[in-house]
């Protein structure tokens, strides 16, 4: 098994993966970008792109989901877990497109937002979530982009949830009384029976 360092990012140098630049000042953005090193596509070989830029305050409502489930995830591969520390973090190259779909469905949000989001991406596979990685960054993968097509679309999918108001199930009737019920004539009822 290949040596990983932080949530699962190869140690080996030029591989394909994504990492995370977290300022030390406590306000500034957080940027996830991704490193696709000398192993990646042959086209975008050495090629860093920056996929997301975040406001901090809606980064500190996501990173401890994303945390905990990337941890429990490395557990079971009996690798060691990751920690969201000020500097560069790296993350698998699949990790890192989970967490691109986290941070870019909470990028519109509010931070009253953020729990329904993170709700909500944690109950995907991740397979659905590299799906859903794989149709954003075709048309709307940079930090620039965020008002296109299915990056304002994930948005809409994870958010939306609270504002949502369902009809109350009307309970079935169980018994009437004979008296309460009445009868409702049938079309044979008002044919004469000599005109059949």
């Amino acid at each position: 098994m290949d040596k990983t360092v932080d949530f699962g990012a190869s140690a080996a140098f030029g591989m394909h993966h994504f990492y995370v630049e977290i300022p030390v000042a406590p306000r500034e953005a957080v940027s996830i970008y991704e490193d696709f090193g000398f192993d990646g596509d042959e086209a975008r070989r050495e090629t860093v792109e920056c996929r997301l830029i975040l406001a901090r305050e809606l980064w500190t409502k996501v990173r401890d989901d994303a945390r905990r489930d990337f941890n429990a995830r490395l557990k079971i591969k009996k690798q060691s877990t990751g920690s969201w520390s000020t500097g560069t973090v790296k993350l698998d190259r699949f990790l890192g497109r989970e967490l691109c779909v986290l941070g870019w469905a909470a990028e519109h949000a509010s931070p009253a937002e953020c729990p329904m989001i993170c709700q909500k991406w944690l109950a995907l596979r991740p397979e659905e979530r590299w799906w859903l990685y794989s149709k954003t960054a075709s048309e709307a993968g940079l930090d620039h982009q965020m008002q296109r097509g299915w990056r304002k679309a994930l948005y809409c999918a994870l958010s939306d949830g609270t504002n949502i108001k369902l009809a109350l199930k009307k309970k079935a009737k169980t018994k009437q009384k004979k008296s309460e019920q009445q009868e409702t004539p049938s079309l044979f009822d008002f044919v004469e029976k000599g005109d059949l």
